[in-house]
Order: C-alpha cells, then sequence, then structure tokens
C-alpha cells in the first residue's frame, strides 16, 4: 500500500498545482502486519491505481464498498436511484467490486495521466526557472505615436528572451509634458508561442523615448516615431471626385453597376465572366412535421422550391375508422398520409413508419427522414403542411446559378501591363466590402480624363475588381440571414438537413483552398462539422466560388498583387496564415519579402489615414498569424505560395474610440450607412494604394546595394554579421566559398515580428552573397545563372 498512499499524496498535490478538478480524500492509513504462524506468501505485486467514479447499485453493495476498505472520497452522489462514488482503486480491487455489482462509471485520472501532467509541469518550473536564473535580454519591436480623429496614442511592442515564461513582467517608463508614466505591457500569446509584449494608451504629448525594463533585469530604450508618418498627406486635390456609393448593394446591383461603367468606358473596361457559376440562390421546399424529436417526420422536396418544391403539400391524416391501415396518396402536388389506427380509432403510425412509407409512395416528389437521425419510435399526430423554400428575398432575385464578374480596368488589357486583383465579400454578411471594390472602379474611371495620377495607374496597371465572390451567400445575408459566412451550398447529410439548420449551411470560401488547409492538418477550420462557421468543405477547392478565384489567378498570370477585402476590425495581414497544432506556420517570407509587405504596407496604411484619420494599429498590421489567428485554406495563401502574387488581407471597420468612455468599440459587420460609407471611402483609398504600390514596383529599375556589418577583417572573437541594404531586398548567401545563387540560403527574419537575422561568425569564413530586390532587379547586375563573380564577398578571419 506504500505506493498508492505515496500517489494519493501526490495527487493532491498535483491537483493543487495544475488545477485539476478532482477531489482525492485519505481517511486513515491501516499498517498490516503477517499474523504470527501464517503460511509464508510472495509479496503482492505493485499496481496502479486511478481515480474513478463507481457506480454502487444499493445499500448490500454499499456495504460491501465500505467493508473491503477501498479508498473512497468525499464525493457521493445519487443519481437515478444509484450511488455514485468516487474512489481511488486498483485494477484487483476493480475486479473485487465488479463480484458485488459495483462498476467503474468514469475514470478520472489514471497514474500514468498524473505522471504526465506532473512532468508537464516540472518542465514548465524547470523553464521558468532556466529563463529566471540569469538577466533576461529585452529588445523593443516598435515604439510608435499616432493621432486617430480620438486621441493621440502610444503603441510598444517588445521582446524579452524570457517571454516563455509567464511570470516575466515588463514595465515601460516614459515622460509626458514633466510627467513620469508607467505602464505594465501585456503578454501576448498565440496558440503556445510567446509572440511579444505590447501596450497602448492615450496620451497628452508625445514623449521622446520610452524606456522596457523587465522584473528579471533586462532593460531596453527605443527613440518614439510616428507610425505612419512617412507619407504625410498634402493638399488635396481640388478635383480628385470621389463618393460613388450611397446604400449597401446586393449582388445584382453591383454587378449592374459593373455593366453600367463598361458601357459608358468601352475604352478602358470589361467584364470578365468567370467560368464556374454558382449553385444560386434556391433552396429546397421543406417541412417539419411534429413537435418532438421521437414523432417529427422532415420532408424535403425533390425539386428547387421556386421549380415546384414550394407547391407541394403534405396532409398527416386520421382516418375515422379503426383497424385502418398505413398509406400515401399522390395527387398532383398534394400527399396525402391516411395513418394506421388500432382497434380503438387511435392513430399508431410511427414517425419512422411514416417516413418508409412516403419515400416508398412519392419518392418522385419529396425525400423524407426522421428527425436528425432519430430512431422516430413514437406516434405522430395529424397535421397539415405546406412546403417551402424560406427564402423571402422578391422573385425579382435571381434563384438560378449565378456568373460571378470581375471588372478589368485599364488602357491595355493585353497582359502586358502588371495585374491587380481586390475581391471581395468571400463572407456574405460582410456589406461594406463589395463598396470598397465599386468606390474604386468609379474614382479610377471618373477621374481619369483630369487627374494626372488616376491617369498614371490606369495607363500602367491591369486592374481586376470583383465586387462579390459570394453572389448566392450575400442575397440570403441581405434577405433571409444577415449573419451568414458562408455560400448556400448544402453539403450536409440528410440529418443535418432540416430547415432548422438552414442558416448554418454552407462553406466558407476563405477556408476551400488548397495551401495550408484543414485537410493538411492545419488549424482553423472544419472538415467535419457542416454547419460550422469555418466549414472547409467536403475538399479542397470544391466550390466554384474558389474555383472563380483560381482561374482567375490562372488565367491572368501578370496579376502581380492582390487584395482580399474583408471586415471587420480593422486588420492588414499577409502571409503565412496559417499554422499546424504545434504553431508551425507555412513558411515564412524571406527577410527581404516581409520588409517589402512592411514598405508597401506603410503607404497604403497612410492613404487609409488620410480619409478621416483611421489609424490601422501596429498591433493588426502583420502576417496573419501574428495579428489574428490560423486560418487554413485561405485564399490568400493560395496566391502568394501558389502563384507567388503579394497578397494582403483588408479587414475593413477599425475600432472606433469612445473618448468619453476610455474605450474602443467594434462597428460590426453591417453598421449603420453612414459609418458603412466612411469605411468604403477610407480602404478604397487603401486599395488604390495598393495600385501605387503596383505600379512603384513595375517602374523600379534600379539595382539594390547591400553590405555586411562588420565587413571583412580579422577578429579575436566570433562576430555577428549582419546585412544592410539601400531597398527591401532578401539576401541569398553562401558560408562555403562558393558562388551564390537562387538556390542559396535567403536571409530570414530573426523571429516573429523582428528584423533580419544575424550570422553567427565563429570561424574563418567567406561570406559571398546578393541582394534582389521585389522587382526582380539584382544587385551589381550578377547572374546568379551565370558564371560571373561579381557578387559580393567578405572573409571573416577569427584568431
Amino acid at each position: 500500500m506504500k505506493k498508492k498512499q505515496k500517489w494519493i499524496r501526490n495527487v493532491l498535490v498535483a491537483t493543487a498545482l495544475t488545477g485539476l478538478s478532482v477531489s482525492v480524500v485519505v481517511p486513515g492509513w491501516v499498517t498490516q502486519t503477517a499474523a504470527v504462524g501464517q503460511a509464508d506468501m510472495p509479496l503482492p505485486k505493485e499496481e496502479t491505481v486511478s481515480v474513478v467514479q463507481l457506480e454502487v447499485p444499493n445499500e448490500k453493495a454499499k456495504e460491501k464498498l465500505l467493508e473491503l476498505d477501498i479508498d473512497l472520497a468525499h464525493r457521493m452522489h445519487e443519481h437515478n436511484g444509484k450511488l455514485e462514488v468516487d474512489a481511488v482503486v486498483t485494477p484487483s480491487e476493480i475486479e473485487a467490486l465488479k463480484k458485488h455489482g459495483i462498476t467503474v462509471k468514469d475514470t478520472l485520472i489514471t497514474e500514468q495521466q498524473w505522471n504526465t501532467r506532473v512532468a508537464e509541469r516540472e518542465s514548465k518550473v524547470q523553464l521558468q526557472n532556466t529563463l529566471e536564473a540569469v538577466e533576461d535580454s529585452v529588445k523593443v519591436l516598435r515604439a510608435n505615436h499616432y493621432t486617430n480623429q480620438s486621441d493621440t496614442f502610444l503603441y510598444v511592442e517588445a521582446k524579452t528572451s524570457a517571454g516563455d515564461s509567464s511570470s516575466t513582467a515588463l514595465t515601460a517608463t516614459w515622460n509626458e509634458n514633466g510627467e513620469e508614466k508607467t505602464a505594465t505591457l501585456n503578454r501576448f500569446v498565440d496558440y503556445g508561442e510567446y509572440i511579444y509584449h505590447y501596450f497602448e494608451v492615450p496620451i497628452s504629448a508625445v514623449p521622446k523615448s520610452v524606456k522596457i525594463e523587465s522584473n528579471l533585469g533586462g532593460s531596453a530604450t527605443s527613440t518614439v516615431t510616428e507610425w505612419l508618418g512617412a507619407d504625410k498627406p498634402g493638399k488635396p486635390n481640388k478635383h480628385y471626385v470621389t463618393n460613388f456609393v450611397d446604400h449597401y448593394m446586393a449582388p445584382a446591383e453591383l454587378y449592374e453597376r459593373a455593366e453600367q461603367l463598361a458601357k459608358e468606358f468601352p475604352n478602358l473596361v470589361e467584364i470578365i465572366e468567370m467560368p464556374n457559376q454558382t449553385n444560386g440562390y434556391r433552396r429546397v421546399a421543406q417541412a417539419t412535421i411534429g413537435s418532438t424529436t421521437n414523432t417529427t417526420v422532415v420532408v424535403s422536396s425533390k425539386a428547387w422550391g421556386h421549380e415546384g418544391g414550394n407547391n407541394i403539400s403534405v396532409e398527416l391524416k386520421k382516418p375515422n375508422s379503426p383497424n385502418s391501415s398505413l398509406e400515401v396518396l399522390v395527387k398532383g402536388n398534394q400527399i396525402v398520409v391516411n395513418l394506421a389506427t388500432d382497434e380503438d380509432g387511435n392513430v399508431n403510425s410511427t414517425a419512422r413508419q411514416v417516413v418508409a412509407e412516403l419515400n416508398k409512395q412519392a419518392s418522385n416528389l419529396i425525400t423524407a427522414t426522421t428527425y436528425r437521425g432519430n430512431a422516430g419510435e413514437g406516434v405522430v399526430s395529424a397535421a397539415s403542411v405546406q412546403l417551402t423554400d424560406n427564402l423571402n428575398a422578391p422573385e425579382e432575385v435571381s434563384r438560378e446559378p449565378m456568373t460571378v464578374k470581375a471588372i478589368r480596368i485599364g488602357k491595355h488589357r493585353d497582359g502586358s501591363k502588371p495585374g491587380v486583383l481586390g475581391y471581395a465579400q468571400e463572407h456574405a454578411r460582410e456589406w461594406v466590402t463589395p463598396l470598397v471594390t465599386i468606390e474604386t472602379a468609379e474614382r479610377l474611371l471618373r477621374n481619369y480624363a483630369h487627374d494626372p495620377d488616376t491617369k498614371k495607374l490606369v495607363n500602367n496597371l491591369d486592374i481586376f475588381l470583383v465586387p462579390t465572390m459570394n453572389p448566392d451567400g450575400a442575397n440570403f445575408s441581405f434577405y433571409d440571414y444577415n449573419m451568414q459566412r458562408k455560400n448556400m451550398t448544402n453539403h450536409c447529410p440528410p440529418t443535418q438537413s432540416d430547415p432548422g439548420n438552414r442558416n448554418n449551411w454552407g462553406v466558407d470560401l476563405n477556408r476551400n483552398h488548397s495551401i495550408g488547409s484543414a485537410f493538411d492538418g492545419f488549424i482553423g477550420a472544419s472538415t467535419t462539422n457542416c454547419t460550422s462557421g469555418t466549414y472547409a468543405g467536403p475538399a479542397e477547392n470544391s466550390e466554384p466560388e474558389s474555383k472563380n478565384l483560381v482561374w482567375l489567378a490562372d488565367t491572368f498570370e501578370n496579376i502581380k498583387f492582390a487584395m482580399n477585402i474583408h471586415s471587420y476590425g480593422g486588420y492588414f495581414m499577409w502571409s503565412p496564415g496559417a499554422y499546424d497544432p504545434n504553431r508551425t506556420t507555412l513558411p515564412r517570407p524571406s527577410a527581404g519579402e516581409e520588409a517589402f509587405y512592411w514598405a508597401a504596407s506603410d503607404l497604403i496604411l497612410n492613404d487609409i489615414q488620410d480619409h478621416r484619420g483611421t489609424v490601422i494599429l501596429p498591433n493588426r498590421t502583420g502576417p496573419i498569424p501574428d495579428v489574428l489567428y490560423s486560418a487554413a485554406g485561405n485564399s490568400a495563401d493560395y496566391l502568394w505560395y501558389e502563384k507567388g502574387i503579394y497578397a494582403w488581407n483588408f479587414e475593413v471597420g477599425a475600432d472606433l474610440w469612445d473618448k468619453e468612455a476610455q474605450r474602443w468599440r467594434a462597428v460590426g459587420f453591417q453598421p449603420s450607412y453612414e459609418e458603412g460609407h466612411e469605411e468604403a471611402m477610407e480602404f478604397s483609398n487603401g486599395l488604390i494604394g495598393l495600385m501605387q504600390v503596383a505600379y512603384n514596383h513595375a517602374k523600379d529599375k534600379k539595382r539594390p546595394t547591400s553590405k555586411a556589418v562588420p565587413g571583412k577583417g580579422t577578429f579575436s572573437a566570433p562576430v555577428e554579421v549582419a546585412f544592410e541594404t539601400s531597398e527591401a531586398a532578401t539576401i541569398y548567401y553562401t558560408l562555403d566559398g562558393s558562388r551564390p545563387t537562387f538556390e542559396s540560403k535567403k536571409l530570414q527574419l530573426a523571429g516573429t515580428r523582428e528584423e533580419a537575422e544575424t550570422l553567427t561568425i565563429n570561424k574563418t569564413t567567406t561570406i559571398n552573397w546578393f541582394a534582389v530586390d521585389a522587382a526582380g532587379n539584382i544587385e551589381k547586375n550578377y547572374n546568379p545563372l551565370g558564371k560571373g563573380k561579381n557578387y559580393n564577398s567578405a572573409k571573416i578571419t577569427i584568431k
């Protein structure tokens, strides 16, 4: 018993330390000694023990339980006439209890589980002790101030080498109008990975610097700079016209507006009709007959509701005579079910029997099921129902499959110019997002004749704008269920296809793509729950809407930049967009590619700010997993990894600061149109900003330059070599003296949301490298595919 006693005591300790909800009490320990003259017996083998919940059927069994001296916890509970008792038992005790009708109902914790939990705790404690054993190092990632339409704020991100321990605390200190201010930073951890510490507070004056100190002794000081301060807006162009949208627009309106633009500006616009038609804003007609789960029959038409399903009626009728047989009569669209009765004239047809007879006799019109897989053994009641597809849009809203359309704008639409793609409303409930595309199209076309900047973009780019990727879901959101996120295609089995689930059917189009998908084990979507808000569909790229985006990227290979327009929250993000259960993300962009994303973002976010001062916050800007969550199978990841397209995600609708309450307030998916209009205006600015990025990229013929710091030389100890570049550029390098090529290693990020890594050189090494910018310009006109040696080289000698 010694092992058992020791383990129980340890369980008590582990429970207190881990928060495990297990109650174990040890009554009194009994020491047994062998009686004099007792036969010599082998020592019993040690057994494992478990905390279990026993089911004790009666008082006699309870007495036997006590008689056997079973180690009981305090918890006892009577349920359905039987006693439930928690106990600590060995396998042999479990077998002995079975002989008296006492069985294990549930296992609360096994010794193996306890050992695992204790090991996990010990590992965490060891990690914490290791991290706290020495002074940590602190790095300030960014220290920014910004002013929006409501107030001025100080925002800081910092990282500590001891950040994996939640007991590590960082404190900020700064001077504000001669008064010292302090704030404790929040620790940001996502899916087990420490990202950084941060804080954001309103300020009355901008400090010159901020100091971050750790409770472990580390510290760092950083100058405070203006977020989005590089491109301050000048005087507005007096001849630049905006405000072309004045209400939320359903799909038919969006496409009609697009066609009107193509008709009005035939030399600048064409409409692209994508090849994969949607399923359509349509449903089969249905009815749920019954009031309880085991007496209910669900009937669904074979025809779509608008094609005749809505004309079908079903009547469950009680005959006036006893001993009647169950029968189904079909006359046109009327289905009458004469229910069976007993000798007293009472109905005795069960739901299961009615379902079977309907499927046998009326299969040309309908299919019938019991309610969500119920056995249907309950007796049905007389009832009369009219089937309906439950769709509320007026008749002029088409129920037929829809052709998704893109507006193509450009003076030269032959593939010779760099392509920019903006696509909206993958998620149906995001009503503001289509307005961004329509407003942008109108601006480009109606300012073309008199605004030189607009003409420059239209003449030198090939612009693709998709107002709605999900027209079926959008119609459903406007007319039936405003919170519809997915498309309308129902992939659920019959057990989940009753009308009560009609608002939960569909596929999340931004989880249906083939890169980093849930089907490949990435986090952020469901492959099994067809009613989940992030249901990824039955297979990758299963939906016509998703196939259309793939077709667009495949067909127009000149597309180099893309913006996926979503709402809400005020985010600005890029790949990677997904990670696996170990929080291993899809491959991060190289340090140079990441630098380009940030540089482009600065221009785009400045343009958003120009409209009414809205600031997309630093902590909502960056790669998707760093600022939001994992989104398995999203479309931007497909464009970046499969097609090499620089792809961003807007989340329009930044929170609004309530100065009186001193808090941020969310705007929602469908804000008042007054607010929605403002969001459309500012993010149209941002979308045009992306076009400016694309234009600059296309016109960039300047080769980057780079240098190693420190450069060549002799050193008495290992050195950290960093690279400085004249612009955002990727460094390809070798350390073995060979020629660097596109197959060589690329300089990566030092860590999440950090700058480029440094190379640790601890022995004499020759570093060969070259830089390539985002436009493909190669430093010194070096040809990595040739045999030239006009790359950079630095010999680091370590003595």
